[in-house]
């Protein structure tokens, strides 16, 4: 069964019109990845605008690098690579990634009691966005993209430890917020009988 891919009968067949600068191949590869991977650039750079730069950019380095595409894995995957990439080289330019907070302002263990099973993927999100810049590079690079602290420490130019310390101080500030999502959502939910 062949599927139709914005156009094209096959993936092969749009990568190989992609890789001869084939406007319409590069309009149709966008319209079909960039909701996607503008949600990727976002997890590194709370700002909508920045991320809408990095994703112009990662697209234009897609572009630029289609040649290089050996077919061996997911093209998303390899796509997805690329915008993570460009993501993380936007904040080493701008330094956001080393901000840090206190060892002492994080909770050193959270009480994980009250998880709640209805946690909406909306929610962690909006709990990942309260996390200083530093932590939530590393918490996405390792939980979310599945990168080891060596890669890690690498992409960033920073040490195993330090991408290990971060990614600590990150689950427990996200414990910490967690208990406090959960502490409002009951005392909204909360209400007294009238008698």
């Amino acid at each position: 069964m062949i599927r139709r891919l914005l156009g094209y009968s096959t993936e092969m067949q749009l990568i190989t019109a992609l890789q001869r600068a084939d406007s319409r191949a590069q309009k149709a590869l966008f319209e079909r990845y960039s909701s996607k991977m503008l949600a990727i650039c976002v997890r590194y750079v709370s700002n909508r605008y920045e991320a809408e730069e990095i994703l112009m950019d990662g697209f234009m380095r897609v572009f630029e690098k289609i040649g290089q595409y050996k077919s061996e894995g997911s093209f998303e995957g390899w796509i997805r690579r690329i915008m993570v990439n460009e993501s993380l080289m936007y904040l080493r330019k701008n330094k956001q990634w080393r901000a840090e907070i206190a060892l002492e302002d994080v909770a050193p263990e959270a009480d994980t009691t009250f998880a709640d099973q209805d946690l909406m993927a909306e929610d962690l999100m909006n709990l990942l966005e309260q996390l200083p810049a530093g932590y939530k590079t590393v918490f996405n690079l390792y939980a979310i993209e599945g990168y080891s602290h060596a890669e890690i420490a690498e992409s960033l130019g920073i040490t195993e430890s330090t991408s290990k310390s971060q990614l600590h101080r990150a689950r427990a500030l996200l414990q910490r917020l967690l208990t406090q999502l959960d502490v409002k959502k009951k005392s909204i939910s909360y209400e007294p009988a009238s008698y």
